[in-house]
């Protein structure tokens, strides 16, 4: 979901060794694939590749598992098309790449709907079966589970701006010419043409006339402009906002915020627009999928291993791994949600999480995105020269 050389880190390095130790798997004799059904490789964004996560499954099911940790969504869907099919049992991405693109293109498999279907049954209401993002278009095969998830828009310092100012004006708060050089633009590319978008009153996810496409072009050009930093280190991002060095940051949510309240600097705070242009409403929301990878010789253990991290005491885990923190689907179980404390839910916004889905729309795939991303670019260099 957000490419951040600092917060979605790579557990492993050796990712073209590993590929290729894995590329002639069918080809190993009977003894090779037997052990392979005590192996798992793990393709995901940072959380799930922790060993708090990790060590009691490999404990369990005395199994040696690898993971590597994703920076993009769509560079990780690339990687399968090319042939890394044969190196990856599981997959996590965001919502909409295994439905649009990955069942497809026949890059993962289907999940045994009875087993894991009644597990949607104990979510939060907004994700029980059948939850759309999770099956693909004709709504019969099951592609994925979720689990965290969040509201993604922008930060503010709550001593400088108040959260139902922040909420009324929404994006165009960085457009008020009073807010030049008060506020730093977190450099995750395909959220910042998102939020652009948004923006200039351009819904992200429909097919675009030339107009809007300038009109987004226009609006990159004075966000970068008037912006006082440019960094995708969020770490630093959020000293600025503390330190008082800016007011606010364009870019930023839940997952953003909450290590920093959560070290008690409750005044940074993630915000979801009152209103935008998507059907009235003004923010996104991003839900991430894990996927069984339709790898010739998949492990067993791909299955076991999304049935484990629904667990109560592993989807805790899984919301308070590596540094960041996001809420789970999971919670709408009371045995889940109990595992969380005041200060927990407090610094993953639990109070408005449920006002913010539903100011929010599902993260999709902008049709456009290319020639947006040009003209985002162009007006980035035009920044930093």
């Amino acid at each position: 979901m957000f490419k951040s050389k600092h917060t979605r880190r790579n557990f492993l390095q050796q990712t073209g060794a590993f590929a290729a130790a894995y590329a002639a798997l069918g080809a190993l004799p009977r003894v090779a694939r037997a052990a392979r059904e005590k192996e798992l490789n793990v393709y995901c964004w940072e959380g799930y590749n922790s060993d708090d996560v990790l060590d009691p499954f490999r404990r369990e099911f005395s199994a040696k598992v690898r993971a590597e940790g994703l920076t993009s969504d769509p560079d990780a869907v690339n990687r399968l098309r090319a042939g890394e099919t044969k190196v990856w049992d599981l997959i996590n991405v965001n919502n909409p790449w295994a439905q649009e693109m990955m069942w497809p293109e026949k890059l993962i498999r289907e999940l045994p709907r009875d087993r894991f279907e009644p597990m949607f049954a104990k979510m939060m209401p907004q994700f029980h079966p059948p939850y759309p993002w999770a099956m693909d278009k004709t709504g019969k095969h099951l592609l994925g589970m979720t689990q965290r998830f969040g509201p993604f828009s922008f930060v503010v310092n709550t001593d400088k701006i108040s959260r139902g100012m922040a909420e009324d004006q929404g994006f165009k708060l960085f457009l008020d010419p009073k807010m030049k050089d008060r506020y730093g633009v977190l450099t995750y590319d395909n959220w910042n043409i998102y939020h652009m978008c948004v923006t200039a009153d351009v819904h992200p996810f429909r097919k675009h006339t030339k107009q809007e496409i300038e009109a987004v072009g226009k609006v990159a050009r004075q966000i970068f402009n008037g912006a006082k930093i440019l960094t995708d280190d969020l770490v630093q991002m959020n000293l600025a906002l503390i330190n008082g060095e800016i007011d606010a940051y364009f870019t930023g949510g839940t997952y953003t915020a909450s290590p920093a309240r959560f070290d008690g600097a409750r005044n940074v705070r993630g915000i979801t627009p009152k209103s935008g242009p998507m059907g009235g409403k003004g923010g996104i929301v991003w839900i991430e999928l894990t996927s069984v990878v339709n790898n010739p010789q998949v492990s067993p253990l791909a299955e076991e291993f999304l049935a484990y991290v629904q667990r109560a005491d592993v989807s805790k885990k899984v919301a308070f791994a590596e540094g960041t923190y996001n809420p789970v689907t999971q919670m709408g179980d009371s045995a889940v949600l109990s595992k969380f404390d005041k200060d927990e839910l407090d610094a993953i916004q639990w109070d408005s999480l449920e006002e913010e889905m539903a100011n929010s729309v599902d993260y999709d795939i902008n049709p456009d995105y290319a020639e947006m991303y040009d003209l985002y670019s162009a007006a980035k260099r035009e920044r930093e020269a």
